[in-house]
């Protein structure tokens, strides 16, 4: 049986982040396709646009923390209240360079957030988040 390989989203204003995760995943042929939004308001828009969509909601997310008109933390709570629509179950994992123990403690009450990871993220465990998807897909 052939391997299905995620959807992945990346929310994180810092292009040159975006294009070094993009990189590795890529190398690593470790998705289907990648979908890059600048910021969390053009992520939750394209989320209600293909909410029945499977083939074009991420199953996996990257989400930045601090960003311009809708931070990690704003973009968490619009999820949350459309989740239900989504037909589909998505991990997301929040990137930060912040190590504030109030931070990594918020994102662990929030039960839509699989994981808090400090930035820079390393391919180590960008192959661990991968070997969890197929694990949970």
């Amino acid at each position: 049986m052939v391997k299905k390989r995620p959807i992945i989203g990346i929310i994180d204003d810092d292009t040159i982040y975006q294009f070094m995760l993009t990189r590795i995943i890529n190398e690593h042929k470790l998705a289907e396709s990648i979908h890059s939004f600048l910021d969390g308001e053009k992520a939750i828009d394209y989320l209600i646009d293909n909410k029945t969509k499977h083939d074009k909601i991420p199953d996996v997310l990257f989400l930045d923390v601090n960003m311009p008109i809708m931070d990690g933390w704003m973009f968490i709570e619009e999820y949350a209240r459309i989740k239900t629509e989504i037909t589909k179950k998505i991990m997301i994992f929040m990137l930060s360079s912040s190590v504030d123990p109030i931070d990594i403690e918020r994102a662990g009450k929030i039960s839509e957030i699989s994981n808090y990871i400090i930035k820079p993220i390393k391919i180590e465990e960008v192959k661990r988040i991968f070997e969890n998807y197929e694990n949970f897909s």
